[in-house]
């Protein structure tokens, strides 16, 4: 699955953590913060977060459907295929468990979690922080996305570090950019911007551009301004 794209407008915005929603996006970034793409003319429609049939093809159907045997009382029921890739959304408070069963058991073994990353869509709420976690297995040679939400207005996330202690600097970063808290995390500080930074930078709502340059006492210009873009 391609990470879910910047929001525009949606007929209806759900609270569920992996509803689909229908999205009309225009220009190459949405709308919000200036266009600095040059296609700010280019308008489509399509499907937030499609949810999968059966059959999935490859060995997705097994990796499903051994998670749905290890975790009957989870609710993994949505599953998104796209470009030879498996997301399967899981709910946060089950993250633990299901990373767990992803790490130990024989016939699934993602031994490596190679990356832990953010997405923030602010048109959905109750649900508009993401976390993507990538998960590797060496032994079989496949790849899985599991992937949770949280609220703005409650963004937290168990950590995966006693499952996966290499998601320790990944969970810093993530929680760095995009705000989201990582219970149980040993050392959640800030990992590229100072402690005292405002706000969290690669949120949609965040400032393009305009922020002031703390050692020259210049002031950078939003991208958007900088040029005239047609």
């Amino acid at each position: 699955m391609t990470e879910p794209t910047a929001g525009g407008e949606v007929d209806q915005v759900a609270t569920a953590p992996a509803a689909e929603a229908r999205v009309t996006r225009k220009g190459m970034w949405g709308t919000g913060s200036g266009d600095t793409s040059g296609y700010g003319g280019v308008t489509r429609t399509f499907v937030r977060f499609p949810n999968s049939e059966r059959p999935y093809g490859s060995y997705f159907d097994e990796v499903v459907d051994r998670l749905q045997g290890l975790q009957p009382g989870v609710d993994l029921g949505h599953v998104v295929v796209a470009h030879d890739e498996l997301t399967i959304f899981v709910p946060k408070d089950d993250l633990l468990a299901v990373l767990k069963s992803c790490r130990d058991d024989a016939l699934l073994r993602f031994e490596v979690c190679v990356s832990v990353s953010g997405i923030h869509y602010p048109d959905l709420v109750g649900a508009e922080l993401h976390v993507v976690y990538h998960l590797l297995s060496i032994t079989h040679n496949r790849r899985l996305r599991l992937q949770v939400t949280c609220a703005d207005a409650d963004p937290h996330v168990p950590t995966a570090t006693p499952v996966y202690p290499m998601t320790d600097w990944h969970e810093r970063e993530t929680y760095d950019m995009f705000g989201v808290i990582f219970d149980g995390h040993h050392a959640l500080t800030r990992i590229l911007m100072p402690d005292d930074w405002d706000g969290f930078p690669q949120r949609k709502d965040y400032p393009l551009g305009g922020v002031p340059v703390e050692y020259k006492g210049a002031v950078v210009p939003p991208p958007d301004q900088r040029r005239s873009y047609s």
